[in-house]
């Protein structure tokens, strides 16, 4: 079955009911993972413990219909705990390929920064390349595949920050929150109501279907103005006095391939500035690396990205 945007944008807000069920008042996180996952792109969930960022990550694999595989990243994690071996079988005198938790759809990376490097570049290949290699052969991931990642930014000891090259692989870079009181009162409420700790979400689409809706979203038709207005802010990251490292050429594709899945969930087939603008934060946080006076205030990084949006005259589109 062929699926078109208007069929997308249907599919879409099904999606995003269904794991509104279970994560409560947290659409506009829920809406960017889901743009990413139509875009290709991998997303990195940085907030503090208990807000449900395994949550939102086992939801979303459920109601795609897609496989799900947790790692839980620690310090004596080791490289093929994650992409799998050769094992000799005794009984009929051979190797055989175990493959590791890497070969699903859906991969969560629980606390991926506490993993050592070695272990954490295991990822590199898979997020960039959709494949791993194993004893000098190449195996192909399972297509789609996505990853979410999480880390603690409170808990540093004991940890091993990611390094910009595998920082700059995650599509967006975004926090969950806290619920505000009404949100916290509803979460208490429905789980009161259910009488079980687990959710039971329905499956409303499938591997298929999402790949599809890739193919979708590959027809949103994008104006040269507004592809110059993403090459301009971008290049306006570079320029800031406040920033060391701007953001790299794969930031401006992730810009143009996230307003594009985000027309498409709004079932139009053609992009505006405000899609670009949307997603200024989740693209550029964690693809800006600030001069060395300001790394200890937060506060900086977010104040370049809204002068960098700011500064950029946005096109008339006619």
């Amino acid at each position: 079955m062929t699926i078109d945007i208007p069929k997308t944008s249907e599919l879409c807000g099904q999606i995003i009911d269904e794991v509104e069920r279970a994560v409560v008042g947290k659409r506009t996180a829920l809406e960017m993972i889901m743009a990413s996952a139509l875009a290709g792109g991998h997303v990195l969930l940085e907030d503090y413990p208990g807000l449900g960022k395994t949550l939102v990550a086992r939801s979303f694999a459920t109601v795609l219909g897609l496989d799900f595989k947790r790692i839980q990243f620690t310090p004596d994690l080791l490289p093929g705990d994650i992409t799998g071996g050769y094992i000799f079988n005794r009984s009929e005198n051979r190797f055989e390929l175990r493959q590791g938790p890497i070969f699903a759809n859906i991969i969560l990376a629980d606390e991926i920064n506490r993993a050592s490097p070695k272990t954490q570049s295991a990822l590199l290949e898979a997020m960039q390349e959709g494949q791993v290699t194993l004893e000098g052969e190449t195996m192909r991931l399972p297509d789609p595949f996505l990853v979410l990642a999480t880390q603690n930014p409170i808990e540093y000891e004991g940890t091993f920050p990611l390094p910009e090259a595998q920082l700059d692989r995650f599509m967006v870079k975004l926090t969950v929150g806290y619920p505000d009181l009404e949100e916290e009162r509803e979460i208490l409420h429905r789980r009161h109501q259910r009488k079980q700790e687990e959710v039971e979400l329905k499956k409303v689409s499938s591997p298929k279907s999402l790949l599809e809706m890739r193919k979708a979203v590959e027809t949103v038709h994008v104006d040269p103005d507004l592809e110059g207005y993403i090459a301009e802010i971008v290049q306006q990251t570079r320029s800031d006095r406040h920033v060391a490292v701007g953001a790299s050429p794969r930031g401006s594709l992730a810009f143009l391939k996230l307003a594009r899945a985000r027309a498409a969930m709004q079932g139009r087939d053609f992009i505006l500035p405000d899609d670009v603008k949307h997603f200024a934060r989740p693209v550029l946080a964690h693809r800006i690396i600030l001069q060395p006076e300001f790394w200890l205030t937060r506060q900086v990084s977010e104040k370049v990205i809204e002068d960098v949006v700011a500064l950029v005259s946005v096109p008339v589109l006619k």
